[in-house]
């Protein structure tokens, strides 16, 4: 069977969650054996000494168009792409396989192009995403009408967590429940590990020896760093605040977040904030390091930083929003606390009273982490994820 596996992410171009997967599904569908091929079609610049990828790159001519225009003409090279090229004037694949709006059109295309069938994968959801006007402009529209029409007519849509299958039915009601699947994010437990070492924490400014609450993940509505920000007034003044922290979405929420940081650094020691993409050996550092890891998402798919922390054996304290509660076992791995976007102050409260619990308590922090890493080990498998990929693949 030939997968054409269609994905604007791909090694080493891999900024969010949708990459992240992309980048361990293909080798764990691969490792299936000789009778699943997969072709990997993706956005950027070629990558080199990759066998089985092209990379494509919007035509010169729309250089200076709305980012949403450029991204639809990298979608029409990738459907170009997969035509005819064995030189049977058919298509390569048998199936497609797409992951997010930026690539789901161009796995509707060969859909209506070749009659093959077209499976998504929902990393996330536009309606889920209003703010990416900002960013957009009127591309939003137009990104929010490629998606709607992918989904729709979609042979199969696989939801990353149960919370986001709901989310795609109430979306686009159009859809048929029984197309909707779920099949979980894995986590490589070999590459996020607890590990002793502490260098790159201190090469940071990051005392080693002291208590510290960490969060990663890029600077956009929908991580929730402000929220961080502000409960962290509240958060016990002898631990450290890290802030792993980049990619601003705009130049607003960059503006905001510099004055929210210099705020909170004027009120309280201890803040530090790195804002450069971290190598994975440093993460896996700083979150074996970290007394506690939050995660204030006020939208989360799954989200698989979660999954990270704790393969690194962290508890987590974290929002309870869309896939998060299927992750993080709440009282066992780590604590939820409930987000609603009217009763923000509330949030802020609970986010601080659960990192300052956790602590005035290590020991329970350390057995939280410690059930966490037995989680992340037990029920989160890239092997599993594949093998339940492909039954859906055979199933069309």
């Amino acid at each position: 069977m030939r997968i054409g596996l269609l994905t604007r992410e791909y090694p080493p171009e891999v900024y969010g969650g949708a990459g992240v997967h992309v980048e361990h599904l293909v080798p764990a569908l691969r490792a299936l054996g000789s009778q699943i091929r997969v072709e990997v079609h993706c956005f950027g610049e070629p990558r080199a000494g990759e066998e089985g990828t092209r990379a494509h790159r919007p035509p010169g001519s729309l250089a200076e168009a709305n980012p949403a225009l450029q991204t639809l003409g990298v979608d029409l090279s990738i459907v170009a792409s997969l035509d005819g090229m064995d030189g049977s004037g058919g298509s390569t694949v048998d199936v497609v396989h797409s992951h997010t709006w930026y690539a789901n059109m161009a796995g509707h295309l060969a859909k209506v192009l070749h009659d093959v069938p077209h499976v998504i994968t929902a990393h996330s959801l536009e309606p889920r995403r209003p703010w990416k006007a900002e960013q957009l402009g009127g591309g939003y529209r137009l990104s929010s009408w490629a998606e709607r029409t992918a989904y729709e007519h979609a042979d199969a849509v696989i939801a990353v967590s149960e919370g986001m299958r709901a989310d795609v039915l109430d979306c686009y009601p159009a859809l048929d429940p029984a197309r909707v699947h779920v099949v979980h994010n894995g986590i490589d437990t070999d590459r996020y590990r607890p590990v002793p070492g502490r260098a790159a924490v201190a090469a940071a400014g990051v005392d080693p020896d002291r208590p510290m609450v960490v969060f990663l993940g890029r600077i956009t509505r929908q991580k929730g760093l402000g929220h961080l920000i502000e409960a962290a007034h509240a958060i016990d003044r002898d631990a450290q605040i890290v802030l792993c922290a980049g990619a601003p979405d705009t130049p607003d929420i960059a503006e905001e977040t510099e004055k929210a940081v210099a705020e909170l650094s004027a009120a309280r020691p201890g803040v530090v904030w790195m804002r450069r993409t971290l190598e994975t050996a440093e993460i896996r550092e700083l979150l074996s390091a970290a007394t506690v890891f939050v995660c204030p998402s006020v939208y989360e798919p799954l989200g698989i930083v979660n999954l990270e922390a704790m393969a690194c054996g962290t508890a987590v304290v974290a929002s309870d929003v869309g896939g998060i509660p299927e992750v993080v076992a709440d009282g066992e791995t780590g604590t939820l606390v409930h987000f609603d976007e009217h009763t923000v102050e509330e949030f802020h409260a609970g986010l601080a009273g659960a990192v300052n619990a956790l602590l005035r308590d290590p020991a329970r922090a350390a057995a939280m982490g410690a059930a966490g890493r037995a989680r992340a080990q037990s029920a989160f498998s890239w092997t599993q994820a594949a093998r339940r990929t492909v039954e859906i693949y055979r199933s069309l």
